[in-house]
């Protein structure tokens, strides 16, 4: 703990002094100020003071975590509709793009994405304590390390199918995903481009516009998405090369208004060459965060290839990633308050706010909890034709669910456990986080899944009195185990 302390604080010292203030950046840091005044107010009755507190704070909440959710669902949405495209093309394809986008994707997503996480925790304190010219050269030091580290991804993606058929797939599911996933090269590089600009926007609560340009980015990735699968007819390679367009769009355009903005004017200075001094030290709190991270991301990946592996892979494939888009939707609305949390705990640390940082914990906390219940009792109220928007089977819907109850279950923590993630990140306390995923995920989940989905027989499919199959499936923690 004390060696993650350093490291977060030590690259504080290649800054000489704090750069003038924008007003929007005064703005801030006013509002943070105003709220460590009223927590440590004693002449104000608790109550009040808790009151006032709490409308501050929900406040500043409201403003970074609104547009960081709409980022996060639209960037999700982005490949949701990906995955939407191929179902409609077959159950094979549906499968493929399961196991491509969730089997194989999102071992790049979550090893690149964690790394960025370190710009979140650096650039968030930077801001906190007024060290503006850090935050460009945190930003471009993580693009150096995220984009190398892509060049070594590309290899899994071009050895993906011989991978995924070693790893005991269908022949047949692993060269078709295959073909998905030689598409999704692209994305590799404009997520090493993103994460890093996306956290250093956040930092200086700029969110809102990744906002209008993902909504924008959207339209057109449906638009192109429709005419190259099927207008076109390049049907699974054509949904993920649409797929890592998009994303590139939306690299483009974010740094394009990092270029333009008066807001970006104190914290972008240009490209300069400090960016490749300290990259060893800056590398070492970015494996810490890719850790943290990969650990839960990676769990998912353990799951769809586990699923792979039963009987009839392809049911459990569709019914599997279906549950799983699903709890992904509440999953991306954690993640934006993850990154209000962790850019409020960092920026209040930062500028030496503890009495707030700790406040904001507890409510963006209470604020998940609240989403957590309303997405649970959605799910549960549509479970019978949620799953058509996937794919018009009628075995996979009744799959889905089957499923629904407990997956709602999970939701509840589902929504929590990310929130707690960011306040980790906010504080520079990776390294611990890693060592919790690591016994909940891989020590008790997935050895306790397989233990039951395959030595008890319980990861099957049941025959029902009138012939059709089911697929019943206990949703474990985050892992999906039958019933």
């Amino acid at each position: 703990m004390t060696s993650s302390k350093n490291e977060v604080h030590q690259p504080f010292l290649e800054n000489n002094g704090a750069s003038a203030l924008s007003p929007s950046t005064e703005q801030n840091h006013e509002s943070s100020s105003e709220l460590e005044t009223v927590l440590l107010d004693t002449s104000l009755p608790p109550w009040s003071r808790l009151r006032l507190a709490t409308w501050i704070e929900t406040k500043l909440l409201f403003f970074l975590a609104a547009p960081a959710v709409m980022v996060y669902m639209i960037n999700y949405l982005m490949s949701m509709s990906t995955q939407i495209f191929s179902g409609h093309l077959g159950n094979l394809e549906l499968a493929a793009a399961s196991l491509g986008n969730t089997g194989i994707q999102i071992f790049a997503y979550g090893l690149l994405l964690g790394m960025g996480s370190a710009v979140e925790t650096l650039c968030g304190q930077a801001y906190g304590a007024r060290k503006y010219d850090m935050l460009g050269v945190y930003l471009q030091r993580s693009t150096i390390l995220l984009t190398l580290t892509g060049v070594l991804l590309t290899l899994v993606y071009v050895f993906c199918k011989p991978i995924l058929i070693f790893l005991g797939e269908s022949p047949e599911i692993a060269s078709a995903a295959a073909l998905f996933v030689y598409g999704l090269i692209p994305q590799i590089f404009a997520y090493a481009v993103n994460f890093p600009i996306q956290k250093f926007l956040q930092a200086q609560s700029i969110v809102l516009p990744s906002a209008y340009i993902s909504a924008a980015t959207l339209v057109l990735h449906l638009v192109i998405s429709w005419v190259a699968v099927f207008k076109i007819g390049l049907g699974l390679l054509g949904a993920s090369l649409v797929l890592s367009l998009s994303w590139w769009i939306i690299v483009i355009a974010q740094f394009v208004y990092i270029l333009k903005s008066e807001k970006c004017k104190q914290t972008w200075n240009g490209f300069s060459l400090k960016a490749f001094s300290g990259l060893y030290g800056f590398f070492k709190l970015s494996a810490a965060s890719a850790v943290m991270l990969c650990l839960e991301t990676w769990y998912f990946q353990v799951l769809v290839l586990l699923a792979g592996l039963l009987e009839n892979p392809e049911l459990a494939l569709d019914s599997l990633s279906i549950c799983m888009t699903i709890s992904g939707w509440v999953f991306m609305i954690s993640v934006g308050l993850n990154a209000a949390a962790s850019v409020r705990v960092s920026n209040e640390l930062g500028a030496g706010h503890p009495k707030s940082a700790a406040f904001s914990v507890i409510v963006v906390t209470a604020c998940a909890c609240i989403i957590s219940v309303i997405a649970a009792i959605t799910i549960l109220e549509f479970r019978h034709v949620i799953s058509y928007a996937f794919t018009g089977g009628e075995v996979v819907a009744e799959a889905v669910s089957d499923l629904c109850p407990l997956l709602a279950l999970t939701l509840l923590l589902n929504g929590i456990q990310p929130v707690l993630s960011g306040v980790a990140v906010g504080c520079g306390w990776q390294t611990f986080v890693a060592y919790v995923n690591v016994g909940c995920y891989y020590i008790v989940g997935v050895p306790l899944g397989s233990l039951l989905g395959f030595y008890f027989k319980l990861g099957g499919y049941l025959v029902r009195n009138d012939g059709r199959y089911t697929y019943a499936n206990n949703y474990f923690g985050m892992g999906h185990l039958s019933n």
